[in-house]
Order: structure tokens, then sequence, then C-alpha cells
């Protein structure tokens, strides 16, 4: 499926909007050098700014193939990154996936960009299922899902690798909103 993704999206407390190389330095000092943060990502802490930048130039190319999305999460009227929300499309469905700094968790600014997604996404004509995975221990993850009105599916046995964890495939919760 292609989607023409927003570049920007507004919420009472957030603007979500389009990342820029210029993001990198305070998505690196917010949270992708952080091991806490990434504890439950599919990949591990960057060591250097550099490779923010690599990933953000590889979004950029993926943003313009629309094979996915990402958008900075920005507090209402400033510009700094303080987490970052990514979309990624399937057959009838799409996948999403987040990160938020540790100076920002617990005030519901992932619950909000969440919600706020979703139901873009799920306005969207052949769009009928948005979901997300997070590891069983990850409950700060899975409030923010059900608090966004996602619905827990099940346990997907040994779904994704989390490298912060184990060496291991781990077993994942998966949570969806359907229309």
């Amino acid at each position: 499926m292609i989607l023409s993704f927003p570049h920007r999206i507004q919420t009472a407390r957030l603007l979500l909007r389009t990342p820029t190389l210029d993001d990198a330095p305070a998505i690196f000092e917010r949270w992708a050098h952080d091991p806490e943060v990434v504890r439950y990502l599919t990949w591990r802490a960057d060591q250097t700014v550099e490779e923010v930048y690599e990933f953000l130039r590889r979004g950029q190319a993926m943003r313009e193939s629309g094979e996915r999305a990402a958008w900075v999460l920005t507090l209402a009227g400033e510009d700094s990154p303080i987490g970052m929300l990514e979309a990624r499309p399937g057959a009838h469905g799409v996948e999403l996936g987040y990160v938020l700094g540790k100076a920002y968790w617990n005030h519901g600014y992932m619950t909000e960009a969440v919600e706020a997604v979703a139901a873009w996404l799920l306005d969207q004509p052949g769009v009928f299922r948005v979901w997300a995975v997070c590891d069983v221990e990850n409950q700060p993850s899975t409030r923010v899902l059900e608090k966004a009105r996602f619905q827990r599916e099940g346990v997907l046995r040994r779904w994704t690798m989390h490298p912060n964890v184990s060496a291991a495939p781990r077993d994942c919760l998966c949570y969806a909103r359907v229309k």
C-alpha cells in the first residue's frame, strides 16, 4: 500500500513533523544514545551523532518511496524533537513504532501522538488496521497502546529481536485498532 503521509500532524500539545537532518543532534542527545530508552527497541544505542544522520538519510529515502514515514514529536510552540513515531504500511494495515526521550516519559505525549496518527491512518481508504507490538516486559509501551484505544490481540511468540535484552527472539504483545 502506498500512502501520501502528511508532513505535519497537530495535536493539543504536540506537533508531529517530518524529521530533518538538523534534528540529528537533539535525537542523539535525547534518546538515540541512551541505553535505558532503547532497551526494548530493535537496535542498540547509537555511539555517534553520525549514526543518527545516516538513519535520517535512510528515513528520507523511505518516505519518498512511500515505504514508510516518520515524524518527530515536538512540544507545541517548540521545534526541538522529544521523540519519534514511524508508520510502516503493509497490504491493508500500518504498523507503528515509537520512541520518546526519557525526560518526556509519563506525560501522555506518546499516547497523544499514537492516537493522532492512528486516527489519521484509519481515515485513509484501504487502511483497515493499525497495529503495534511491544516486548512482553515493556509495560510503559502497553499502557501507551491501551490508552490510545488499541486492543490487545495476543502474544507473538519469539517475534522479534531486542538485542539490548537478549540474543534470542523475544515474545511480544500485539495490539491493534481496526475499522
